[in-house]
Order: structure tokens, then sequence, then C-alpha cells
């Protein structure tokens, strides 16, 4: 599991289309955002499965930074999109890794919550987030266009919430995740611990005594 490679991008963008076109899953309205890898490169991150000789084996982006491709999230939210295995990666375990790559790589950035759309026919990939520990989140499916409905699910990176300090759990807390666009966090979300918060005119410091300091600027 790696970053992308910039010449292997163009086989990205061909699996992808490939599955999701292939398989029934997309219009062919679509296919050209399925094809730009490029732009996810820019904004996101986009992880590939290769085998010993560095053959493509799968493909997902995984959003943490906010931006076009981490649509349903706020501030501190990643989002896994767009993934895709190869025939020769099938049944190998190869989409359980690239997801748990994302899991990585999300808590690597600092995010709190991983969220992600399915379309209602993606069972197998729905066995796969639950396998991994993702919850359903009904309250937050949606349509991005007009009769395509995605059901979604979240999955806490940390157990409490850093705005108010309770649990957190995959629906989270619509007033926490309102304020977390506007204010930095009060409370660790490893272990409840109210934070020393510092804010500047770029952005802010949160540090905790137990699991140091984050910061946004």
């Amino acid at each position: 599991m790696r970053e992308v490679l910039p010449p292997e991008q163009a086989a990205v963008s061909d699996l992808t289309a490939a599955v999701y076109r292939g398989e029934g899953y997309s219009s062919a309205d679509y296919e050209p955002s399925l094809r730009d890898v490029a732009s996810r490169v820019a904004s996101a991150t986009v992880l590939v499965a290769v085998d010993d000789d560095d053959a493509l084996l799968g493909a997902v982006t995984v959003a943490t930074r906010g931006g076009e491709w981490a649509e349903q999230a706020t501030t501190g939210e990643a989002v896994v999109r767009m993934l895709v295995v190869a025939a020769a990666g099938r049944g190998r375990g190869t989409g359980e890794l690239l997801v748990r790559a994302c899991l990585d790589r999300a808590r690597a950035d600092g995010c709190h919550l991983v969220r992600l759309s399915s379309q209602l026919d993606m069972t197998a990939a729905h066995r796969l987030y639950e396998r991994v520990g993702f919850t359903r989140t009904p309250a937050s499916d949606w349509q991005p266009v007009p009769g395509l409905q995605l059901i979604t699910y979240a999955l806490p990176l940390v157990p409490y919430c850093d705005q108010c300090g309770e649990p957190l759990t995959g629906e989270g807390h619509d007033r926490c995740r309102a304020a977390r666009e506007l204010e930095p966090p009060r409370y660790c979300g490893q272990c409840r611990r109210r934070m020393v918060v510092q804010v500047h005119p770029t952005g802010w410091s949160a540090r905790c005594v137990e699991h140091g300091e984050r910061s946004a600027s």
C-alpha cells in the first residue's frame, strides 16, 4: 500500500472507470470524474495496492483536508471515495487493506472520524466496511443527483467528541459539527481531558497534557 506514482495515474483512471462503468455503478456522464485522478491527487490522497511486480491491484481515494472530494464532511472528518479492486486483486483482502490504509492516513492527518457513501447494491463493499468497523448512518443518506440514492457509513477514530467531550458516534453531534467549522477543539478526543487552547490571528493550537498538541493555521 502506498500513494500513487505519477506514471500510475493513467492505470488508476482506467481501473476506476472499468469497475464503476463496467459493473453498472456509474453513468457515462460521471466517467470524466472517475478518470480525474490528477484532481484527486491535488486535493486528496490516492492510495494504490500493487503486487511484487508493481502491477496495480486496487486503488482508493481518501480526502482528509476538505475540498471537492470530501462530500458530506466537515472539518476534522475524512471521506473514503472510489474504492476499486482489479480482478487480480480480488479474494486476496486487497479492498480491506486499502480501506485500513485510508484509516491510517486519516489518523495521521488528525481526523477524528471517517465517512463514506455507497450505492444500495454494492453489498460486497458494505460487508467489507462493516467488517472494518464502519456503521450505518441513515440520517446522512443522500442523493448527489436525482434518482441516485447513496447510503452512508461512518467510523469514529477517537472515543470522544473534541467539542463537547461526550462519546463520539458515527452519527456525530450536529451542533458540534457546526461549531467545529468555526471554533478550535476543547477536549482531547483520546482521553476527554480539557485542553489548553490558544487562538491567534491565523489559527489555533490546543494541547493535551497526555496526548500532545494539535494546531490549525
